[in-house]
């Protein structure tokens, strides 16, 4: 298929992105936001967002329940404004609020009450699965995108808004790290398609490459290493857990966002289905990432615990103790494993 066809929008979208285009008049004050620890989607598709909006003469700026990423500061540049020190009192300040790469408004955390509240227009971009209580009913959303950063993308060539080095290089990372680097399942011809199409304007793949994942600093990798020792595999199911204790990114002088892509390490080890990590948080509670292959569906597993995502990646937060959160889940990703038998081609 030509690229220009695998680069057309549907007419969905366009319908989509035609009603988000009413509420954005120029002059008005947007709030964007996106879900605790915001990951390379999170990051990349709001500064690309915030870039397009002031081009149509808008004043944005980010409001973020959790601190910006070290590893992705170089994404806001000089020119987007992060506002997230300021929490709820900035997104009073707000005549608009997009919230993007997040289905649940609970995924705003600290914010989320705020949100719940606010009596301006919300909107959102994501390409989750549907939640119970969503930040608002005008979206952009589809499933089938790679990443919100593919959405944004679409608004983008549909309102005919420049692409500019800096916005492509915000939007190919968000899609580089929600398809973990082109190698998930979500990976797509389009996605591709668009990647070349960042590329053209201006993206250094090599550079790319370097600043999110190989500049990381030595405490990640020695956390990576105790993280490893807890590895633990039952083949009878084809689950593989691996675990974090509280208090480890302290040690380690490390921020959240060095954990990204360690549960792919479980998830690697030959054989597995489901790969669950494991993160102690402190004061009683412990976030789990779930990871799948093959035909099992992870955010129908995760929202047995008030979590969800995706079909082959989510997570959830859960009260307990590290023990007895783990000892808890893995029972249960036994019993949803025996329910669904691995093919046995696969096994």
């Amino acid at each position: 298929m030509p690229i220009a066809n695998l680069l057309a929008v549907s007419d969905t979208r366009r319908a989509d992105i035609a009603r988000l285009a009413e509420e954005l008049r120029p002059g008005r004050r947007v709030a964007l936001s996106t879900h605790i620890n915001a990951d390379g989607d999170g990051c990349g598709s709001g500064t690309a967002l915030a870039r397009l909006l002031a081009q149509r003469g808008l004043k944005p700026f980010i409001v973020n329940p959790t601190p910006w990423p070290a590893m992705y500061r170089f994404l806001l540049g000089s020119d987007v404004i992060d506002r997230s020190p300021d929490g709820a009192a900035a997104l009073r300040d707000a005549d608009l609020l997009i919230v993007h790469d997040i289905s649940d408004v609970k995924r705003l955390g600290g914010l989320a009450e705020t949100v719940r509240q606010l009596p301006i227009p919300k909107l959102v971009i994501d390409h989750h699965l549907p939640s119970d209580e969503p930040p608002s009913d005008i979206t952009l959303s589809d499933t089938t995108a790679c990443a919100t950063g593919e959405l944004v993308f679409d608004f983008a060539s549909v309102l005919g808004l420049e692409l500019t080095s800096p916005i492509a290089q915000s939007l190919y990372a968000a899609i580089l790290t929600d398809t973990g680097g082109f190698r998930f399942s979500n990976t797509t011809p389009r996605c591709h398609a668009i990647a070349a199409a960042l590329l053209a304007a201006g993206v250094d793949p090599e550079e790319m490459y370097t600043r999110i994942y190989a500049s990381a600093p030595v405490g990640r990798l020695q956390l990576l290493g105790e993280a490893l020792e807890t590895l633990a595999i039952d083949r009878d199911h084809g689950i593989t857990w691996i675990s974090v204790a509280a208090g480890a990114l302290e040690r380690h002088e490390v921020r959240s966002e060095d954990l990204d892509g360690i549960v792919e390490h479980a998830r690697s080890v030959s054989g597995t289905r489901l790969a669950l990590f494991f993160r102690d948080l402190g004061h009683g509670k412990v976030k789990v990432s779930f990871r799948s292959t093959g035909d099992v569906d992870v955010n129908r597993f995760a929202r047995q615990f008030g979590g969800g995502g995706h079909a082959k990646a989510a997570g959830a937060l859960i009260p307990g103790t590290l023990d007895a959160v783990r000892d808890s889940v893995v029972a249960a990703a036994r019993a949803y494993l025996s329910e669904s038998p691995q093919p046995a081609a696969d096994r």
